[in-house]
């Protein structure tokens, strides 16, 4: 390959790997970033919910989903009017009557939990798991000018999925642990 063409596929694949994590961190902020910056508390809280009740909730094949409840949400500051909301992915069953101050992302109320961090950290990590290797493949492409091995970054984005799951269990027993001290 002559060297004129070999720098243009290395501006290409450069080019097509900034595009590959800007997407990425694009489809991050649209779909889990407002869940997940509400779940780890990233930002002040926005209201308090008064809970009325608390149930067992299951997702859409019916297995075990954590902990939600029901309740009457009062946001902070004035001029808004409090309203009925769902605390996804709750820290435990709270009593009815109880208050507890949220942050509210998409219409849900999240709370620090455990359950709701590995849920959503999870969730998170493998939407940016092939993002990643496809941009790191594309960088491997760029260095040497023509394409690259592809085995070597499919089994990194194997691994990188064995380590999210491993991430989000660990970052759910964190949360737990330090819940339970504070």
């Amino acid at each position: 390959m002559k060297a004129g063409a070999r720098n243009a596929v290395r501006g290409l694949a450069l080019l097509g790997s900034v595009a590959v994590l800007a997407l990425a961190g694009w489809l991050v902020w649209l779909l889990p970033g407002p869940q997940l910056v509400a779940v780890l508390g990233l930002r002040p809280v926005d209201g308090t919910l008064a809970v009325s009740e608390c149930y067992d909730a299951s997702d859409a094949e019916g297995y075990p989903g954590g902990t939600e409840c029901k309740g009457l949400y009062t946001p902070r500051g004035a001029g808004r009017p409090p309203r009925e909301v769902l605390l996804d992915g709750a820290a435990g069953k709270h009593e009815p009557g109880s208050a507890v101050p949220v942050r509210i992302a998409r219409g849900r109320a999240y709370e620090l939990s455990a359950l709701a961090v590995g849920h959503v950290g999870a969730v998170t990590g493998f939407l940016l798991v092939p993002f990643l290797a496809l941009a790191s493949w594309l960088l491997a492409c760029a260095r040497r000018g023509g394409a690259g091995n592809g085995e070597v970054h499919l089994l990194a984005a194997l691994a990188g999925l064995v380590a999210v799951f491993a991430l989000s269990v660990a970052a759910a027993l964190l949360v737990a642990l330090v819940t339970a001290v504070l």
